[in-house]
């Protein structure tokens, strides 16, 4: 069960992330990409609360992808979207490859995104990113 913070956060990270693939898909538009890092952010810090945030990026062992993803944030601020897009994307994969391999596993369960996932091709590269991050198979 949610608490009504929580689906707050949802809501916050869903429009966050429907912004920044606006904003990619609109030849990387600068303030689409910014308001859907603010909203994406934002929305995990509903979503967990401050303080669990703030130890999420900032454990000793993340230091390098928590660099990278603020970098990113900040090169994205200042007018340099693609740059920052690039180091933002190496920075989100390295924080959240733990998280992959759940969220594959949820999405094969969606009609339409489950018959792409369950292509050869699509499973091969799901089940090697599976296998890098210590999970099993999906």
């Amino acid at each position: 069960m949610l608490s009504d913070t929580q689906k707050i956060g949802l809501g916050l990270s869903g429009f966050g992330i429907a912004f920044l693939m606006l904003g990619t898909l609109m030849l990387f538009d600068k303030g689409l990409l910014a308001v859907g890092n603010l909203l994406f952010i934002s929305g995990l810090a509903f979503i967990i609360g401050l303080e669990r945030t703030f130890w999420f990026f900032f454990q000793r062992h993340k230091w390098k992808a928590s660099t990278s993803f603020f970098s990113g944030i900040i090169i994205v601020l200042f007018g340099w979207p693609i740059i920052g897009m690039i180091l933002e994307s190496y920075g989100f994969l390295l924080l959240f490859r733990g998280f992959i391999p759940a969220t594959i596993a949820f999405l094969s369960r969606v009609p339409v995104v489950g018959f792409i996932l369950n292509m050869p091709i699509i499973r091969t590269i799901v089940n090697a990113l599976s296998s890098q991050t210590g999970r099993n198979n999906v």
